[in-house]
């Protein structure tokens, strides 16, 4: 292990940075230029093709399959006129990453004559294979069909030499295999169940987008030094080693001067990034040594979530071009703070109004409390079913640690709203006063929010930040859609039953804003004890959340529990995202998920300690042992070797514990293979498992102590692992 540690360590020293350049002094001149977006299909197609396919997008409009052949012709003269020669349907299994199969646009023609063909059918639909896929049981091995269906919504774009096509990606018997197609369900239902309510206020709203906004944390890490921690890359996070001298306790990194390595990565990642469609805003250094982040600005949620799972492949990809790998994992390593996937959303009107920001007439007040309160609401109700939605076993390493919220969900809104919630619940509204006047009779009126108007709570799960909600648990590594489709549901559900509420009240005689008002105070009476301002780090806090009856889940397989409870059936089936069999698949999928990551992690710990610990342990016992034997043949005193006497045996207890524990963590893996219930396999090795591993690196980092020089990793290595 020392030749492979001094020869990783050698290459780090000999980088060179790539020069970087960009096509363009101007982002502007190469923005998008990858992306068939409506300025290429204007140029590409026919005026009806174009339209049909702007009304796909905008009102999801069937598209007719002779304007489709038109669609496919047009792409496939623009992916040509760059180079291209292939196609794919991009897609996004529950396997969290993205997936494809690449066609060539070559065809022999009937005459034997070779051409290039790109047709609707093409286009339209394709068949992977369903079975190799993640499916939760409803695919059978031998039941291998699945399709890939073409989202008109996301515009195809070229990566990497290949027009790639987003779809969404279903079986046979039209189950949801991915998480678009769940996605895309959400965004329908919200949007009618927001238009719907902003009718109210506004008749001429006609569409309501969600919208997000997502911030990427990451780690770098010298590929030689990567390729030299065989846990890194197995698993994405380091399972033994000390933390180094250095970690990031003085708080030096954090916006600090980015190094010039990253810089020339960064760089390089942003504009492929731009020239896909991305539109990357900053870059930063992060928290912990060698963690960093960029972030666009805020965009259609289904179009965000593209560019987000594009941008991960892409980071990956580039990376390697730098000698870099990225490591997207929560918690690569102990001790410092790990990475999340801030998903700032909001909703967003046709007529331009941003829902989640106050105007400066009562009339708009009343609206942005409408959807204000609705969303406090739908998170209280479903808070679980949330809390679920971001559950993985990556996930749990960094929740409730000192960057990241707690398991428990809360949500923070910054004194001066809580104020007005406050004052809105107590208010004493007079019934017989002019209708204009009625809204503001006792009631505060809410002064425009600006961004900085409250300070931020990076312990809260949840949080207002100015015009939008900021869901900070998501993690990392995790597709957004998981968390934004549960999300957009539950709120679309608690528009639907506001707007039942409110028009029942009309139907007895209720003026329309009092009925608004008198339901809004309802909701936040009922919603009150998601509310904190505090720190959700606290013990303090642990406890009064149980007296509010606020739930604590802290490991995956019980948070998993929501997904399928009787509460969440009910609004999936309502809402038309889930059936109740697909509930059941992912909730199985994301247990098997869960077991397998943490059989691995097993497997890698077990397989360093006893391939690498244990030797090199053995190893330096044995130099001692000759060591006191040969002072013992020079006839010294024991005291002179007695240090030694108690290291060597002390060597042996570390040793035979960890062989001992090791052996017991295999027999627990064997026993949890065999259990036929998913989640009772996924909890008894959380709980088994994990109980070994503390007292395996306890003993390993007793070893290490005693063997500084012979024993993998070094102290100094570890350091040597971030990106000075």
């Amino acid at each position: 292990m020392a030749i492979i540690r001094f020869q990783a360590l050698q290459s780090v020293l000999g980088r060179s940075i790539p020069e970087v350049k960009a096509p363009s002094t101007k982002i502007s001149d190469y923005f998008g230029q990858n992306v068939f977006d409506k300025s290429k299909m204007k140029a590409y197609m026919s005026k009806e093709a174009f339209q049909a396919i702007v009304s796909a997008g905008e009102n999801g409009t069937p598209i007719e399959r002779d304007i489709a052949e038109h669609i496919a012709a047009a792409m496939k003269s623009w992916a040509m006129s760059k180079g291209v020669t292939h196609y794919t349907h991009w897609f996004q299994p529950l396997t969290g990453t993205t997936a494809e199969k690449h066609d060539s646009f070559f065809e022999p023609a009937p005459d034997g004559s070779p051409l290039e063909k790109f047709s609707a059918d093409a286009l339209v639909q394709q068949e992977p294979d369903a079975s190799s896929f993640p499916n939760g049981g409803i695919r059978s091995t031998f039941e291998a069909r699945g399709y890939t269906a073409w989202d008109p919504t996301s515009p195809a774009f070229i990566f990497r030499g290949t027009l790639c096509i987003p779809t969404v990606f279903v079986s046979y018997t039209g189950e949801a295999l991915d998480f678009k197609a769940p996605l895309l369900k959400a965004i329908s239902i919200i949007d009618k169940a927001a238009v719907d309510v902003c009718n109210y206020f506004d008749k001429s709203v006609t569409k309501v987008n969600a919208s997000l906004g997502i911030e990427q944390e990451y780690f770098l890490v010298d590929l030689a030094l990567f390729n030299a921690r065989p846990d890194l890359l197995l698993t994405g996070r380091t399972l033994l080693g000390q933390s180094s001298a250095k970690n990031q306790q003085l708080e030096d990194h954090y916006f600090g001067s980015i190094p010039e390595r990253v810089v020339a990565y960064m760089q390089d990642f942003e504009i492929e990034a731009l020239q896909l469609g991305i539109p990357l805003k900053t870059r930063h250094n992060e928290v912990a040594p060698s963690q960093f982040e960029c972030a666009p600005l805020y965009e259609e949620m289904n179009l965000a979530i593209d560019h987000n799972q594009l941008l991960m492949d892409l980071m990956d990809k580039v990376a390697k071009r730098h000698n870099f790998k990225v490591l997207l994992h929560e918690k690569p390593y102990a001790g410092v703070n790990g990475s999340g996937k801030h998903n700032n959303w909001s909703l967003i009107t046709d007529t331009g109004k941003n829902l989640l920001a106050p105007g400066k007439t009562p009339k708009n007040n009343l609206m942005f409390l409408t959807f204000f309160i609705n969303t406090i609401k739908a998170v209280y109700e479903h808070s679980d079913l949330l809390r679920a939605s971001i559950a993985s076993a990556t996930n749990d390493h960094r929740l409730g640690a000192n960057e990241a919220p707690p398991a428990i969900m809360s949500i923070f809104l910054g004194s001066q709203l809580n104020d007005v919630l406050d004052e809105v619940e107590s208010a004493k509204i007079a019934k017989k006063v002019k209708e204009e006047e009625l809204m503001w009779h006792g009631i505060p009126k809410i002064p425009t929010i600006l961004f900085d108007n409250t300070d931020r709570n990076r312990t809260s799960p949840f949080a207002f930040t100015g015009n939008k909600f900021e869901l900070r648990a998501v993690g990392s590594s995790a597709n957004s859609a998981n968390a934004m489709t549960i999300l957009n549901t539950i709120v679309a559900d608690q528009l639907v039953k506001f707007k039942t509420d409110v028009d029942k009240l009309i139907k007895k005689g209720e003026k329309k804003d009092l009925a608004i008002v008198n339901v809004l105070r309802k909701y936040i009476k009922e919603s009150k004890n998601i509310r904190f301002e505090g720190n959700g780090y606290s013990d303090e806090w642990a406890a009064e959340a149980e007296k509010r009856g606020l739930s604590n889940i802290k490991t995956t397989p019980k948070a998993l529990d929501a997904l399928i409870s009787e509460k969440s059936i009910k609004v999936f089936k309502d809402t038309g995202v889930f059936t109740e069999r697909e509930a059941h698949a992912r909730h199985e999928i994301l247990l098997e998920e869960y077991h397998k990551k943490l059989q691995i992690e097993g497997r890698v710990i077990g397989e360093l300690v006893t391939n690498v610990v244990i030797p090199a342990a053995v190893n330096y016992q044995n130099n001692l042992i000759q060591n006191v034997k040969g002072l013992k043949d020079l006839g010294l005193p024991k005291d002179t070797y007695s240090a030694q006497l108690l290291i060597i045996e002390e060597i042996s207890k570390h040793v035979n514990f960890i062989k001992d524990n090791v052996h017991a963590m295999i027999e627990e893996r064997k026993i949890a293979n065999k259990m036929d219930d998913t989640r009772e396999k996924a909890i008894a090795y959380d709980e088994k498992i994990k109980s070994y591993f503390a007292p395996i690196r306890y003993h390993v980092d007793k070893l290490e102590l005693m063997i500084d020089d012979n024993i993998w990793p070094l102290p100094k290595f570890r350091e040597l692992l971030f990106i000075k």
